[in-house]
């Protein structure tokens, strides 16, 4: 008997052997992030991803503590919350009667936040912060484009740890916007230089007319440095060239121009009066008062002008060495010796390059736009605030980063280690001397610089013969050593709440340490003026003090302050917190301040407020704005900001008040600088007071007078 076995109907076909196939390399979005570019180091953007971090943690740390910051934007910044037409044209109040004495365009990304959440000290002032944290990585992508990650981070460091860089993009003014929009304009230009391009040309000349809209003829003081930089280095001819900047010049007047085309046209009974003019014009405003005024000291309607030449007046010394006094060096002058000295050094190493080297261009455009912008601030006899000097910190930072970098490759030549060696040195100095003009903040650290400075300097210049890992050493010591002082400011100032008009970073200084001896110092926080050396603002050099500054701001009165080197003593400021006496962080903190508002005070205006356009009236924007924040109403700021503008004339107030839209004039208000009739401004503000309190009563809440428009004395 036979059996067979089942077979299975399919059997399974074994195929030969294959290797098989390399596995599939997939990056995840996070490592992207993370590695960046693969043609760069694996340090490079993890490095990068430290210094925003920090930069965000040191511009956002407990900001809500400044609270309204400079309260006259912060006014505008709730007026154009509730109002568009406010909104458009940067109104201080909701019911439009008089706008901000700059073009809006800052106020407009504030304005937007605070329509999406609402008004509060974070939503006006993170987006300041963020602007802050884009400067200083479009900083580093510029930089690092042509000179590698190291001088990209360099350069993003200096700016980022830079004192008033770290105050102005904690506060609400302007120059936050204003110093993004410079970057960018020099990252457009520089693009340009690569391969001609007329787009990217235009794209500067647009970003420019962009920064006009923020702080007006500011944001020109870049122009030559974009302008030379590319008519040097740009690839095409010359003719072309000439072309090109003819069309970057025609992008910047179409995007600046449509805006005061507007203004102007609009008839001046259908938009609010523009503040800081004299005639209701906002190109009186651009080339006047925010202008040429700037320069030469005679801004109608201000307070009066600088120091010409060398002498010391209301804005302090003007001269070459205005940089480095005591009132403006702690701000802005820790590493300008520095970015001088390797700015030198850098356009000689590249003298014999070809016309269109890159290298060279770079420096000729952050270098014109650092030489050209300190000798402006140098030398005008205007109205100057230390917290302009932001301007330089991009500058400084770019050119501190290429110049280091470009030495250091070369460091190999005598004369490229002698010139990083001694921009070294002279900074460990600089930076030991001014920390020696805050003798009791951190009093360590100048001798830990100075020392490790100076050791570190030496250790460059040796890298001659030095192997190049030793040498690393003494280029991460001179780092250090640099960086340690405007570091200490920096945390100093983020520590501190800043308001007022006139903020100043870092702690307070003695007077007269500056570059010999010149310049006036800042005054301690809190007090009502502290002791300034010649020149000193305000009041140094045989000036007074603030007119008007006897009368009394909303709250309390302000201390005295004695000034040296002025012809008197102030008594407070008006419209000031407290009198309007200096407080916040260091130096000056905060001068003209918004006034601060009781609960008995906000009730009494907040009763039938909507039965009225403006709740009340007070001289002054500072004065003024304290009161809109508390009660989010409109309060009519007479006379602008200094209460110099002739807005609104006596006529047209008593037509206000006859036709019942205002409630309250708030007296004892001063306005910015005490009145309104200095350097030819107009005295309607005083005109209006002296008229409400002939024929209108009176009440006193909280030591501050305030008149009941609708209350005739008899």
């Amino acid at each position: 008997m036979t059996s067979t076995l089942p077979v299975p109907e399919t059997a399974p076909v074994v195929e030969p052997s294959s290797p098989a196939p390399p596995p599939v390399q997939i990056r995840s979005r996070w490592s992207t992030v993370l590695r960046g570019p693969a043609t760069d180091a694996s340090w490079v953007r993890p490095s990068l991803i430290g210094l925003l971090v920090v930069t965000a943690v040191l511009y956002i740390w407990d900001l809500g503590a400044s609270g309204w910051s400079n309260a006259f934007y912060s006014a505008a910044v709730q007026a154009g919350s509730k109002s568009w037409e406010a909104f458009f044209f940067g109104s201080s109040d909701a019911a439009n009667s008089i706008t901000v004495d700059k073009t809006p365009a800052s106020l407009w990304i504030m304005e937007i936040s605070v329509r999406i959440f609402g008004l509060s000290s974070w939503s006006i002032l993170v987006p300041e912060a963020l602007m802050g944290v884009a400067s200083v990585g479009l900083l580093f992508a510029t930089v690092k484009r042509w000179f590698g990650p190291a001088a990209g981070l360099i350069a993003g460091a200096v700016l980022a740890l830079t004192p008033i860089a770290v105050l102005m993009f904690r506060f609400n003014n302007p120059d936050a916007m204003l110093v993004l929009l410079m970057i960018a304009g020099a990252y457009a230009t520089l693009r340009a230089v690569e391969n001609g391009s007329t787009k990217w040309l235009m794209f500067a000349g647009a970003l420019v007319g962009l920064g006009f809209l923020t702080k007006m003829l500011q944001a020109l003081l870049v122009v030559p440095a974009y302008g030379l930089a590319y008519l040097i280095a740009g690839p095409p001819k010359l003719g072309k060239r000439l072309l090109q900047l003819l069309l970057a010049v025609v992008a910047l007047v179409v995007s600046a121009g449509w805006y005061i085309a507007i203004v102007e046209l609009v008839p001046a009974s259908m938009r609010p009066y523009i503040g800081g003019s004299q005639n209701n014009s906002l190109l009186e405003l651009t080339l006047g008062y925010n202008g040429l005024g700037r320069l030469n000291g005679e801004e109608t309607g201000s307070v009066g002008g600088g120091g010409g030449g060398t002498g010391g007046g209301m804005w302090g010394e003007t001269g070459i060495t205005r940089m480095f006094d005591t009132s403006q060096g702690g701000q802005i002058s820790w590493l300008l010796p520095a970015a001088l000295i390797v700015l030198v050094g850098g356009l000689v190493l590249t003298a014999r390059a070809v016309r269109t080297d890159k290298l060279r261009a770079a420096l000729v455009l952050w270098g014109t736009w650092l030489v050209g912008t300190g000798l402006v601030f140098s030398f005008m006899q205007g109205i100057f605030h230390a917290y302009y000097t932001v301007a330089l910190a991009p500058a400084v930072g770019a050119v501190v980063g290429m110049g280091s970098v470009l030495l250091w490759r070369a460091r190999r030549n005598p004369f490229a280690a002698g010139t990083l060696a001694v921009a070294i040195g002279v900074t460990a100095w600089w930076s030991f001397h001014m920390l020696g003009w805050s003798p009791d903040f951190v009093p360590w650290l100048r001798w830990v610089v100075l020392i490790l400075g100076l050791v570190a300097a030496v250790g460059v210049l040796a890298s001659l013969r030095l192997p190049a890992n030793i040498a690393l050493f003494a280029a991460g010591g001179a780092l250090i050593a640099l960086l340690a002082g405007p570091a200490a400011y920096a945390v100093q100032t983020a520590s501190e709440p800043h308001t007022g008009s006139i903020p100043t970073a870092g702690p307070s200084v003695q007077s007269g340490g500056g570059f010999g001896g010149g310049g006036g110092g800042r005054g301690g926080p809190g007090g009502g003026g502290g002791n300034r050396g010649g020149g000193g603002f305000p009041g140094g050099g045989g000036q007074g003090g603030f007119p008007g500054g006897t009368q009394q701001g909303g709250g309390t009165q302000g201390g005295t302050g004695t000034q040296q080197g002025g012809t008197g003593t102030q008594q407070g400021f008006p419209g000031g917190n407290g009198g309007g006496g200096m407080r916040g962080g260091g130096g000056m903190g905060g001068l003209l301040d918004a006034a601060t508002v009781s609960d008995a005070m906000k009730t009494l205006l907040e009763t039938n407020a909507d039965q009225f356009t403006w709740v009340a009236a007070a001289v002054g924007s500072q004065n003024a704005s304290g009161y809109q924040l508390a009660t989010e109403k409109p309060v009519m700021a007479v006379g602008g900001f200094n209460g110099s503008d002739p807005s609104p004339t006596l006529a047209q107030f008593k037509q206000y008040v006859a036709d019942g839209k205002i409630h309250y004039f708030i007296g004892g208000s001063g306005g910015g600088f005490g009145g309104g009739n200095s350097s030819g401004g107009s005295n309607d503000s005083s005109q209006i007071s002296t008229w409400v309190s002939e024929n209108y009563q009176s009440q006193t809440v909280d030591n501050v007078t305030i008149y009941d428009l609708t209350a005739p004395v008899s």
